[in-house]
This record gives C-alpha cells, structure tokens and sequence, in this order.
C-alpha cells in the first residue's frame, strides 16, 4: 500500500500553501468533476475561490507551468471526486 494516501493526509498537505522561503507548494492531482468529467493536472498549486470551500467540501485548484504562471482557470474540486494524489490513490 505505499502507493496510497489517505484523504485526509492529501487535504493537510492542500492545505500546506508555501514552503518556509514563501515559495508555492505543487503538486499533481487527478479528480472527478461534477459532470463526471477525468481531470488531470500534473503541476497544481492551491488557490481561493470566492465561497466557503471547508463547508462545501471544496477546493480550489489551477495549474501552473515551470515558472509558477497559471494556465487556465480555476477548478473547484469536491474532496469526495479526488482520485489521486501526487502520483498516489486516493482513499478513504
């Protein structure tokens, strides 16, 4: 099982925005969107979006390229439609 990560291990380290220089933490994620939509995104940071995401078990993500510059939009992602982790499955 060294290729999985708990959920609530992979929402702590969300939750971890910037390394102690100030510098965004990245990461990798593959989640499930509403319509039911794969997505992968193999260079993410975390990023606000305008509503409560802790009480809608949301949050936010936008990739990014090698200098940190956003690519796209925001996605609001539900922490029940994460399916990996940095490389690792998700589980409950």
């Amino acid at each position: 099982m060294a290729n999985t990560i708990r959920r609530n291990l992979a929402l702590k380290e969300y939750d971890i925005k910037e390394d102690p220089n100030g510098k965004q933490i990245i990461f990798s994620i593959r989640f499930v969107k509403k319509d039911g939509e794969i997505v992968f995104l193999p260079r993410a940071v975390a990023c606000g979006l305008p509503f409560n995401l802790k009480e809608n078990r949301m949050r936010g993500v936008v990739a990014v390229d090698e200098e940190l510059n956003k690519i796209g939009h925001p996605y609001p992602v539900s922490i029940d439609g994460i399916i990996q982790w940095n490389n690792q499955k998700v589980i409950l």
